[in-house]
C-alpha cells in the first residue's frame, strides 16, 4: 500500500499522467519527468459517495405492490412479526419473539449493504443475512438495538448446518451508540466493517474476519447466496426507509494508476481519462481494485467498475495497485497486480500477478484472470510498458529494502521472465508546500 514516504521517482510517470489530466498545455510542452512542479487543484474525500455508487439491488417501500412477489418473506419463529408499508416506510412489529428474513437481493462479498433506519422500538436485532436456498450455510451480521440505542454489534456463521461462530465484534464492548440513521456494511471478501452514520461521517462500530470460518469469496457462495434484511424483535418495532446494496467508493481512495496502452500511452477514451484506484475499507487484506474516469480538463471523478481476479482456484480475489492496458496487437486487456489478499491466507505468501481479459474489465464487476509469474515477495505497484525501441517490456515496481524504493525490470514477454535493470533508488520523500506546491527532501 502506499506509504507515506512515498519515493516520487517511482511515481513521477503517473503523476504525469494525472499532471496533464489538470493541464491540457502540459500535453503540448517536452518536460523531462523530473523536471515537473506539482500544483494541487482540487481535493475530495468520499465516503460511500452515493453519487459514485453502482447500484446492485434495492428494496424502497413506496415501490413495493405484492410484498410475497418483489421481495419474499420467511418467519423462523412460531410466532409471526407484522409486516407493513406505508408510503416511504416498512415496518416490522411484534409483541413476541420473532425471527424475519426478507429477500432483497443476490449476494456480492465485495459490495456495501445499507439499511436506513427510521426507527427502533423495543428490544431487539437488524442487519443483514446471507444465506443459500437452505440456510446451511448463512453469515448473519446484526446490531442489537435497545430502543433507540445500538449496544452491541454480532456475527453468526452457520457452515454445513453447523454454527461455528457466534459472537460479540464490537470494537467497544458496552458502547452504546443511537442506532437512527444509516447501519452501513462493507463487505471486504474475507472481512467486514459495519459502521453507523446519523448526520455525521460514518462511525466504524464493528469488524471481522471471516474466510478463517467460511470464505464468502468462493464462486459457489457467490452464485448461490442470498441478500436478505434480518430482524429478530423481543417486543418491538422497527421501520426502516429503504435497504440497498451497490458497489461502493468506501471510506477513500489511493494507488492511483492510469489505464494506458501498450506503449505507456494514457488511455483516452470518450472523451475521459482512465484509472485504476483503491477503493479503501480496512488494512490489508480487505481493500479492493476500483476503476475511476475523469474528463481531462475538469475534476469530475465517476466510478465506472470494481475488478476482482480469479487464480482459478474456486476464489475471487480483491487484489489492488493494478496497472492495466490494453494492448492493441492482440486486442486484449492485460496488466499486472498485486497478490495483497495472501494476508488473508497465512500459507500463501505475497507476490505479482500477471492479470488478463478479454471482456472490458472498466465497468461493472469484472474478473480479470490472474497467474503467478515468478515474483514472489514484498513488492508493490507494478507499472509495465512495451519499448517497442528496444522491443523489450520493462517493469517499474517497488521492493522492500530497509523501506519501498523503486526498481526497473525487463523482459522479452509481457508476463515471463523479468530480470532487473536498475534499482533500487535512493530514498527520498516529497510533500507540499503552503501554496500547494510539491517539494523534495
Amino acid at each position: 500500500m502506499r506509504r507515506a514516504n512515498v519515493h516520487l521517482k517511482s511515481l513521477c510517470f503517473l503523476l504525469f499522467y494525472g499532471m496533464m489530466a489538470w493541464n491540457p498545455l502540459m500535453a503540448q510542452q517536452e518536460v523531462r519527468p523530473d523536471g515537473i512542479q506539482f500544483t494541487r487543484k482540487a481535493v475530495r474525500r468520499f465516503l460511500f459517495d452515493k453519487e459514485l455508487s453502482i447500484p446492485l439491488s434495492a428494496l424502497h417501500p413506496n415501490e413495493i405492490i405484492g410484498m410475497p412477489v418483489m421481495y419474499p418473506t420467511a418467519h423462523r419463529n412460531a410466532d409471526h412479526a407484522t409486516i407493513q408499508t406505508s408510503g416511504h416506510r416498512l415496518s416490522l412489529q411484534s409483541e413476541k419473539r420473532s425471527t424475519t428474513a426478507i429477500w432483497f437481493g443476490g449476494f456480492n462479498p465485495f459490495a456495501t449493504y445499507i439499511i436506513e433506519l427510521d426507527s427502533c422500538k423495543g428490544n431487539g436485532e437488524i442487519g443483514f443475512e446471507f444465506s443459500d436456498v437452505d440456510q446451511k450455510n448463512q453469515c448473519i451480521i446484526t446490531t442489537v438495538f435497545d430502543d433507540q440505542h445500538m449496544v452491541d454489534t454480532r456475527i453468526r456463521i452457520v457452515k454445513d448446518s453447523i454454527t461455528i461462530v457466534e459472537k460479540s465484534i464490537a470494537l467497544k464492548a458496552g458502547e452504546k451508540n443511537s442506532i437512527k440513521g444509516k447501519i452501513i456494511l462493507q463487505m471486504l471478501g474475507s472481512g467486514l466493517v459495519l459502521y453507523l452514520q446519523n448526520n455525521d461521517l460514518p462511525k466504524p462500530v464493528a469488524q471481522c474476519e471471516i474466510s478463517e470460518y467460511l470464505d464468502l469469496r468462493k464462486v459457489d457462495c457467490i452464485n448461490t447466496f442470498q441478500s436478505r434484511l434480518f430482524v429478530s424483535l423481543e417486543k418491538g418495532k422497527v421501520a426502516l426507509e429503504k435497504i440497498e446494496s451497490s458497489l461502493s467508493s468506501g471510506t477513500g481512495l489511493a494507488d492511483i494508476r492510469a489505464i494506458t496502452y501498450e506503449n505507456g500511452d494514457p488511455l483516452l477514451d470518450k472523451g475521459r481519462l482512465w484509472y485504476t484506484m483503491t477503493i479503501r475499507g480496512r488494512g490489508l487484506p480487505h481493500p479492493m481494485q476500483g476503476v475511476f474516469s475523469m474528463s481531462p480538463s475538469v475534476f469530475d471523478i465517476k466510478m465506472e467498475g470494481v475488478i476482482v481476479f480469479d487464480r482459478q482456484d474456486g476464489l475471487l480475489r480483491n487484489e489492488v495497485a493494478s496497472h492495466v492496458y490494453f494492448d492493441r496487437k492482440d486486442s486484449i486487456w492485460r496488466g499486472l497486480t498485486t497478490g495483497f489478499s495472501a494476508f488473508a491466507n497465512k500459507k500463501e505468501k505475497k507476490q505479482l500477478l500477471t492479470i488478463e481479459s478479454k471482456k472490458d474489465p472498466r465497468f461493472g464487476f469484472s474478473i480479470m484472470r490472474a497467474t503467478p509469474f515468478g515474483m514472489v515477495g514484498d513488492y508493490e505497484d507494478p507499472h509495465i510498458l512495451f519499448d517497442a525501441k528496444a522491443k523489450k517490456w520493462r517493469m517499474l515496481t517497488c521492493t522492500n529494502e530497509n523501506g519501498y524504493k523503486a526498481i526497473m525490470l525487463e523482459s522479452d514477454n509481457w508476463n515471463k521472465g523479468y530480470t532487473k535493470i536498475a534499482g533500487p533508488v535512493a530514498s527520498k520523500r516529497s510533500w507540499y508546500t503552503e501554496d500547494g506546491s510539491s517539494a523534495m527532501g
